[in-house]
C-alpha cells in the first residue's frame, strides 16, 4: 500500500499523526469546542503543541470538560488546586486567563447573534480559506485575519490570544486550510468546508 502524503509537522508520533489526520483543519462550529481550542492554544504559548496534546485529557478533566459556565465561577481555592495538578501546565497567568476567557466567552454568547461560533467565523466570512502552500515553510505565522481577530478578542477581554496563537487556532479549527497542497488531508478538508 502506498504511503499517504501528509504535512511534515506530525513526524512519526502516532498521537500527532492521528491529530493531523482526523482533527487539524476540520471546520469546527461548536461554540464550546472553539472555546476549548482557543484556551489550549493559549496554554501552548512557549511550548510545542504535542506537549498540550499529550495533556489534553488531563486538561479536560481539570477544567470540567471546558464548560465555560463552570470555569467562569472558579474560585481562588480552585486556582490553587489547579496549580498543584501535575497533569496540566501549571501557569498561574494562563489558568487565570482561562477563567477570564470563560467570562468573556459567556458575554459574547449573550451579546452576539449566532454566539461564539458565528462571532469567530465572521473573520473569514463564514467560509474556510483554502490555501495551497507547496511546503510548510511558506505558511505564515500570522495573517491580517489573525491580527484582526486577536485585536478584537483582546478588546473584549480575552487573554493569551496574540495573532500567532490565533492563527494556530484558525488552522486547527479549519478557518484556514493550511494542509500542504500535496497532503491527502488538503482535499478532504476542502470537501468538509463546502458541506456546511
Amino acid at each position: 500500500m502506498a504511503k499517504k502524503e501528509r504535512c511534515g509537522w506530525p513526524g512519526e508520533d502516532p498521537l500527532y499523526v492521528a491529530y493531523h489526520d482526523k482533527e487539524w483543519g476540520v471546520p469546527e462550529y461548536d461554540d464550546r469546542a472553539l472555546y476549548e481550542k482557543l484556551v489550549l492554544d493559549g496554554f501552548q504559548a512557549g511550548l510545542s503543541w504535542i506537549t498540550i496534546l499529550r495533556k489534553r485529557d488531563n486538561f479536560r478533566r481539570a477544567f470540567d470538560g471546558f464548560e465555560p459556565q463552570k470555569i467562569a465561577r472558579y474560585t481562588e481555592a480552585k486556582i490553587a488546586k489547579l496549580l498543584k495538578d501535575e497533569g496540566i501546565i501549571r501557569h498561574r497567568g494562563k489558568i487565570e486567563g482561562t477563567i477570564k476567557n470563560a467570562r468573556t466567552y459567556l458575554d459574547i454568547m449573550e451579546k452576539e447573534p449566532g454566539g461564539f461560533s458565528d462571532y469567530i467565523w465572521k473573520f473569514v466570512d463564514g467560509k474556510p480559506v483554502q490555501n495551497k502552500w507547496p511546503t510548510m515553510k511558506q505558511v505564515p505565522a500570522e495573517t491580517p485575519m489573525s491580527q484582526a481577530l486577536s485585536k478584537d478578542l483582546k478588546k473584549r477581554g480575552f487573554t493569551f490570544c496574540g495573532p500567532t496563537i490565533v492563527y494556530a487556532f484558525a488552522q486547527a479549527v479549519g478557518m484556514v486550510n493550511d494542509h500542504t497542497a500535496a497532503c491527502f488531508r488538503h482535499k478532504e478538508c476542502a470537501k468538509l468546508a463546502r458541506r456546511r
